[in-house]
């Protein structure tokens, strides 16, 4: 068997460009640990079917050899690769909403709700406070954000003021991401928490997210501004 991939070929693999964002994000894990976090989210987010295709496609390159430019005339193109829909309802609890205004390299207005959006609400992986994921699409475009709040002073039960926090903005699917360096340009308040089992382990929140500062890009010159961001969803502690 013997086939050949140009550069261009090859960047427009689906399995290849995931691959590449994969290193991307690894290779800046070290920034903190919110980061190191959401990459994993992030990663849980994919349609678990790429797995299978990912080894199958290393084998075929593995063995590939090279094919005369005048074969590649009549290969078919490969399709685009997007994100997964979304999942309607997936934990955001029956209040579940995000609403807020982006500023910059990924601009427009989000009105997400329950049926619309996906939400992760969990402790943070060091034990102080929780983590907050929203991702949705952004209006009428095929492109998918999703949305990290850190909050490291966030109690259980327990509503807040001012809470420093980090935030994280993913272009989904493409390696592109946004983040707060430190605590020191974004606070949290928390309107209300309380708990929606027997067992006081998950809890709705209610909340809304401040930044004086933009969001920087990880590998990139641009940013992005939230200067305000309300949110319900649930958060399992």
């Amino acid at each position: 068997m013997a086939c050949h991939f140009s550069d261009d070929a090859w960047a427009r693999q689906p399995v290849a460009a995931f691959f590449a964002h994969i290193l991307v994000t690894i290779r800046d894990n070290g920034l903190h640990s919110d980061l190191r976090e959401f990459n994993r989210l992030h990663l849980q987010s994919l349609n678990s079917g790429l797995l299978p295709v990912f080894l199958a496609t290393v084998f075929v390159v593995a063995a590939c050899g090279e094919k005369p430019a005048a074969d590649t005339a009549s290969e078919p193109a490969q399709a685009s690769f997007l994100p997964a829909p979304l999942p309607a309802a997936a934990g955001c609890g029956d209040r579940g909403r995000l609403q807020t205004s982006l500023f910059g390299a990924l601009a427009g207005d989000l009105e997400w709700t329950a049926d619309t959006m996906s939400c992760e609400g969990m402790p943070r992986p060091d034990g102080r406070g929780a983590r907050l994921r929203f991702s949705g699409w952004t209006g009428d475009s095929e492109i998918t954000i999703a949305i990290i709040i850190a909050v490291p002073d966030l109690e259980r039960a327990k509503t807040a003021t001012e809470l420093p926090s980090n935030v994280t903005v993913i272009q989904e699917g493409s390696g592109r991401f946004f983040s707060t360096s430190d605590l020191h340009s974004c606070w949290t308040d928390i309107n209300d928490q309380r708990a929606i089992d027997d067992n006081a382990e998950r809890f709705s929140i209610d909340g809304r997210l401040y930044c004086i500062s933009p969001l920087a890009e990880v590998n990139g010159e641009a940013s992005v501004l939230i200067s305000e961001l309300a949110f319900s969803g649930l958060v399992d502690w």
